[in-house]
């Protein structure tokens, strides 16, 4: 169910929207980021992790599968499962064990859909063919 399309101009844009997003965010929050590479997945975790004061540490999991980011209140897992080869892999690395433990971002997450919790939110992001700098951002919520 499509519930929400935003049209980011910039990557300044995308920040901006995913900081304001963050603010309806709490602890047990699943969020599937898909698109293609270089699409606004990492910068829209930026922007998340921003709200939450933890800006600063981002870095990419292509190779680790799984960052923590805490602070006082929160932890985040920032997830990304690109590389894993099917939702086995999921289950093996105990991924599943960290949706109730704060909130998990998860880049790719088409990939381990079987593993995902009921309910999830589904941010698909679409780069614009003429605009190199534009995004359809759709927000979907199951």
């Amino acid at each position: 169910m499509k519930a929400y399309t935003y049209t980011s101009n910039s990557e300044y844009e995308t920040l901006t929207f995913a900081k304001d997003f963050a603010r309806t965010l709490k602890v047990g929050d699943v969020i599937v980021l898909s698109g293609d590479l270089g699409a606004g997945k990492t910068k829209f975790t930026e922007g998340i992790l921003s709200y939450f004061g933890l800006d600063s540490e981002i870095s990419s999991p292509t190779f680790t599968i799984v960052n923590e980011y805490k602070n006082n209140d929160i932890s985040i897992f920032h997830f990304d499962v690109y590389r894993l080869e099917d939702v086995d892999e999921f289950y093996a690395i105990g991924g599943e064990e960290y949706f109730e433990k704060g909130i998990c971002i998860i880049e790719w997450g088409e990939i381990i859909k079987d593993a995902l919790p009921k309910e999830y939110i589904q941010i698909n992001f679409l780069k614009d063919s003429i605009d190199e700098n534009k995004r359809l951002i759709e927000v979907s919520v199951f």
